[in-house]
């Protein structure tokens, strides 16, 4: 499970990736606009990216139903924050399901590509299979933009994890090679709060897999309507979610609230022996913790 993606190389056995969103959207489902503007987009990006985050996931086109947003203007939203931060040392993906907006985002030099429509065009593998970037394929049902009122599922499950071979299989048989494909579930997309909370229950049935495993469940509804709550007082939630879905094998996190969920990951990493204490001085002989201290220091 180790992954060279953009600048980085991943080790998804013992590490998890932090995803920050940075949406140029005027009706974005979080922050209401707040980084539509490209300046705020990239210095929220930097930013991110100061407080821990790995990963910038920019966003032109919200996933919620709506009127279609012409793919020039999806394009002039994103490649500009692309291009702003090349060089950045982060992961930088495009959410979009446009293979045209993909093709421009890859060749500003974009490292992914998020399609939240489960390669809904199958255009979009070829795309991608035409370059090095990967693939994000992600659970939805419904045609883009659209509503899906009142989902139903046998076994959401089982029918979840279905759909994602189903769309991998597509992806690589386009020529999409399987180590840059990954796979989210789509909390919350076409599913409603019960729906979503049985998706983390059993989500090492969709790690198990065999690709990395995204979550997106960053203040969801079913956050709040599982401890009822209103999107700006969902964090809490949130981070107890993305704790429980890294112990189940999810290996990235897209999130709005960057600084704390890198503690919560951090702090989960170093319960699991996968990463060291940054430093060591309580109950520790002087001595012992400073070697110790100079060791950590060393490897970083």
């Amino acid at each position: 499970m180790r992954r060279a993606i953009g600048p980085s190389i991943f080790d998804f056995d013992r590490q998890v990736a932090v995803m920050a969103i940075v949406n140029r959207t005027p009706d974005s489902f979080y922050d209401r606009g707040a980084t539509f503007a490209l300046d705020a987009a990239v210095a929220a990006a930097r930013g991110a990216i100061r407080e821990g985050a790995d990963w910038i996931d920019v966003g032109g086109v919200k996933f919620a139903p709506g009127p279609a947003v012409p793919v020039e203007d999806e394009i002039d939203r994103v490649v500009p924050v692309v291009r702003a931060l090349d060089g950045c040392g982060a992961v930088i993906s495009v959410d979009t399901f446009e293979p045209a907006v993909a093709r421009a985002a890859i060749a500003a030099g974009a490292h992914v590509i998020n399609d939240t429509t489960g390669i809904h065009d199958p255009l979009m593998a070829d795309v991608v299979a035409d370059s090095d970037v990967s693939l994000v394929i992600t659970h939805s049902l419904a045609e883009p933009r659209t509503a899906y009122p009142a989902p139903r599922y046998g076994d959401v499950v089982a029918e979840v994890a279905d759909f994602l071979r189903d769309r991998v299989s597509l992806a690589l048989e386009r020529g999409v090679p399987a180590e840059r494909i990954i796979v989210d579930p789509g909390h919350d997309l076409n599913k409603n709060t019960v729906h979503s909370l049985e998706l983390t229950r059993r989500l090492g049935e969709v790690a198990s897999l065999g690709y990395p495993t995204l979550v997106a469940l960053s203040n969801k509804d079913f956050v709040g309507e599982a401890i009822d709550r209103d999107r700006e007082d969902r964090l809490s939630g949130s981070l107890a979610a993305a704790v429980y879905c890294v112990l189940q094998g999810a290996r990235i996190l897209r999130v709005h609230n960057v600084r704390e969920t890198v503690d919560a990951v951090r702090m989960t990493e170093a319960i699991l022996g996968w990463r060291e204490p940054h430093h060591l001085a309580h109950n520790m002989p002087v001595a012992q913790a400073d070697e110790r201290n100079d060791d950590v220091d060393a490897r970083a």
